[in-house]
C-alpha cells in the first residue's frame, strides 16, 4: 500500500483521541474497518505505531517518529491548498511576455489581439530574420514565445527540447507589379515566370533550396535573387524590377498584386514555439489561441487569399459530398 495524505491524518486522529472506538466515532468509520485501516499502514510503515490496551493505545517510538513528521506536512499541505486558492481568484495572467517572431503582419496581428486577452500585461517583441537565433533566445529563457515558420513538413528549430504547435499552413504566393500581364490571372504557373527576376525575404531554413527544386521541376532554373527586408521587396516589385515570393496572408499593398501559384508548389507552415518548464499551460494556452485567430483574421483580410481559401473549401466539400466516406486531408489555411 503507498501511504497517502489520508493515513497522516487517521494516525493523528487516533493519537489524539487515544483509542481507536472514539477515533473511529470521529472519522465516521466502524471501529473494525479502522483497525483493518491501521493494519496495512503499519505494514506500509514496518511496524506497529500503537500498542492496544484495555484503557486505549498508547505510541510506540515508531509511532511518535510518524507523528513528528505528520505535524509538519499536514500543515504543510493545507497551507499550500490555501495560497493555491488564492492564487487561482487572483491570478490574470502574466505580467509580461516577451515575444519573438519574423518580419510579416501575422506578429502584429497577434499583438493586437494579446492586447486584450491579457491587458495587464507587458509584451515586447524582437524581430529577426534567423529562425535558429529565436529558438536559441527561447531555449535560454530570454523569450517567452516565438512565432516562426518552416518550409512545408520541415521540423522546427531545436524540435527535441522546445515545443511547437502548427498555427497554420499557408501557399506561398506570387507578388507581381499590378500593370504586370499575369496579374489579372486567377492563377500563375511558376513556368511562366521562368524569365523574371525574384524577391524574398532572407532565412536559414530551406526555402530557398525548396525554390530551386519546385523551379527545375517547373524546367527552369531561377535567375537572379534578391534576398531583402519586406520594404525593399514591395518596391522591387512595385518598379518591375523582380516578382516577388511571399506568404498568402501578404497584405493588400498599392502598386502590387498576389497572385496564387498553380498547383501550390510551395507551402508555409506557421508554428508557434515556447519552453515546456517555462511557461504557465493557461498562458501559452491563451497565446495559441490568439495566434490562431489572428491567423484567420489576417487570412480574411487578403483580397487574394480569401477567394483561393473560399475555393478550396468548396473544393473539398464537394468530394465529401462525392466520397462521404474518405477524408480529403488538411486544408491549407486555417490549419
Amino acid at each position: 500500500m503507498e501511504l497517502e495524505l489520508r493515513h497522516l491524518r487517521t494516525i493523528r486522529t487516533i493519537a489524539e483521541e487515544g483509542s481507536l472506538t472514539k477515533a473511529a466515532t470521529v472519522l465516521g468509520l466502524a471501529q473494525p474497518a479502522l483497525s483493518a485501516q491501521l493494519r496495512r499502514i503499519e505494514a506500509a510503515l514496518g511496524g506497529a505505531l500503537f500498542e492496544r490496551g484495555r484503557r486505549g493505545v498508547r505510541v510506540t517510538a515508531l509511532g511518535e517518529l510518524v507523528l513528528e513528521r505528520t505535524r509538519i506536512v499536514l500543515p504543510a499541505v493545507s497551507e499550500l491548498q490555501q495560497e493555491a486558492v488564492r492564487f487561482a481568484r487572483t491570478w490574470r495572467g502574466p505580467e509580461r511576455l516577451r515575444l519573438g517572431g519574423t518580419h510579416g503582419p501575422l506578429l502584429g496581428a497577434l499583438l493586437d489581439r494579446l492586447a486584450q486577452a491579457v491587458p495587464d500585461a507587458a509584451v515586447t517583441t524582437y524581430v529577426t530574420w534567423s529562425e535558429r537565433e529565436l529558438a536559441v533566445l527561447l531555449a535560454e529563457g530570454r523569450l517567452d514565445f516565438v512565432l516562426a515558420g518552416t518550409c512545408g513538413s520541415t521540423a522546427p528549430p531545436d524540435a527535441t527540447r522546445l515545443a511547437w504547435r502548427e498555427i497554420a499552413v499557408d501557399p506561398v504566393f506570387v507578388m507581381l507589379p499590378s500593370s504586370h500581364p499575369l496579374a489579372s490571372c486567377a492563377e500563375v504557373g511558376l513556368s511562366a515566370l521562368a524569365r523574371e527576376e525574384w524577391a524574398c525575404v532572407p532565412g536559414d531554413g530551406c526555402f530557398a533550396d525548396c525554390f530551386t527544386a519546385a523551379c527545375a521541376r517547373a524546367g527552369f532554373s531561377p535567375r537572379r535573387m534578391y534576398e531583402t527586408d519586406t520594404a525593399s521587396c514591395v518596391h522591387l516589385v512595385q518598379v518591375g524590377r523582380a516578382v516577388g515570393l511571399c506568404r498568402a496572408s501578404f497584405p493588400t499593398t498599392p502598386g502590387v498584386t498576389t497572385r496564387p501559384l498553380a498547383g501550390t508548389p510551395l507551402l508555409w507552415r506557421h508554428v508557434l514555439g515556447w519552453h515546456p518548464t517555462l511557461q504557465q499551460p493557461d498562458t501559452t494556452a491563451t497565446v495559441l489561441a490568439e495566434a490562431r485567430a489572428a491567423h484567420a483574421r489576417t487570412a480574411e483580410g487578403s483580397d487574394s487569399y480569401r477567394p483561393w481559401l473560399e475555393e478550396r473549401l468548396a473544393e473539398r466539400l464537394a468530394e465529401r459530398l462525392a466520397a462521404p466516406g474518405e477524408s480529403t486531408g488538411q486544408t491549407p489555411g486555417y490549419g
